[in-house]
């Protein structure tokens, strides 16, 4: 049993432990303390670190660095030529034919050497892509066809070759840096048909000059470049260390391909000529008309193949070289240097002779 003196101090307690938690309960809370904040310090602008504005995207997904307008390209998307020049070609040494045929005991018209000033251009390309576009007809209406076309951009590293006489009588080889104008011709040859050789299935195309389409492949290319036609390019005169660009345009070229190549003429003014005694005198005798000097010039041969069908041509489709297949041709390179006769004149809508 409880004592009643028990029970009343152990109230007393209890409600003085009620008390002091109220007025604990009671006092207001304490805020932390902050700092102030510091003031930052000024930098002069002149020594501040320069950060480098992010490159935005342009249309296609290509880079647009803040320094340049126009399309960045990825590493390995134009493809490399290295120029192939030597100072033999700066000389040659020939008869001269026409002295020769009144007096073949003219010895100081034979072995002539024939010494020139050599240039050549450096050029980069991009693989042959092809687009849609409307063109016009003969019957005046607009008809879809597939354009295949190639971009490119041709450097003068300067450096012309020229053989300089000394006072020994030797010859000794310098370069200067002059400007070069390139009048270029681009001829697409295609080798062979699809499935088998047949009869008239390989076919030279000369490029087109097809205005139309021109926008077209600016918009795709870079807008913000210029591009220039063939016609343009032969008009202008390039610098020593200038750039340009261009494009050589085809159209109605058969499907059914799968070896093809690209011959650029106009890179360098390299030539070799021959004559022709005989077909020089019966040219003089009336007796003959076939020309008596025939002209080969230095040109550029770049090799493509296509493992598609006719029926479906991408230009994904597109390798550069020649692999080594069953029933094609030999393996060739992505491109070579190659002496191409162009005088007499011959129809370019048959295979180059090279």
């Amino acid at each position: 049993m409880n004592h009643p003196f028990r029970f009343g101090l152990g109230m007393a307690i209890l409600a003085l432990a009620c008390l002091a938690v109220n007025r604990v309960s009671a006092q207001p809370a304490t805020r932390p303390v902050v700092a102030p904040p510091r003031a930052a310090a000024t930098v002069p602008a002149a020594v501040r670190p320069a950060v480098a504005a992010p490159a935005a995207i342009g249309a296609g997904g290509a880079w647009i660095t803040p320094s340049s307008p126009f399309r960045r390209l990825a590493p390995g998307i134009m493809q490399d030529v290295i120029p192939e020049r030597s100072a033999d070609e700066t000389v040659e040494r020939h008869d001269i034919t026409e002295l020769l045929y009144i007096n073949d005991a003219f010895d100081f018209a034979k072995d002539v050497p024939f010494r020139r000033e050599v240039w050549m251009l450096e050029i980069k390309y991009k693989p042959i892509r092809m687009i849609w576009a409307d063109i016009p007809g003969p019957n005046a209406r607009m008809q879809q066809k597939q354009i295949w076309y190639m971009v490119y951009q041709v450097t003068n590293p300067g450096k012309v070759f020229r053989s300089v006489e000394q006072d020994d009588k030797l010859y000794k080889l310098v370069t200067e840096d002059k400007p070069a104008r390139f009048t270029p011709v681009f001829t697409l040859e295609v080798h062979n048909a699809l499935r088998k050789e047949l009869e008239g299935s390989t076919r030279a195309y000369v490029e087109q000059y097809i205005p139309i389409v021109l926008p077209a492949i600016r918009a795709r290319e870079d807008k913000n470049r210029e591009f220039l036609t063939s016609e343009q390019m032969a008009a202008k005169e390039i610098r020593v260390g200038e750039t340009v660009w261009g494009i050589a345009t085809w159209q109605d070229v058969v499907p059914n391909n799968v070896w093809f190549s690209v011959y650029v003429e106009g890179l360098t003014n390299a030539y070799k000529f021959s004559d022709d005694l005989a077909k020089y005198a019966a040219y003089k005798n009336k007796t003959g008309t076939a020309p008596f000097r025939e002209i080969r010039t230095k040109v550029l041969k770049i090799n493509f193949w296509r493992p598609g069908d006719e029926y479906r041509v991408r230009e994904n489709q597109v390798r550069t070289g020649v692999p080594e297949l069953p029933g094609g041709p030999p393996s060739r390179a992505p491109y070579e240097w190659v002496w191409w006769k162009t005088f007499p004149p011959a129809d370019k809508t048959v295979p180059p002779s090279n």
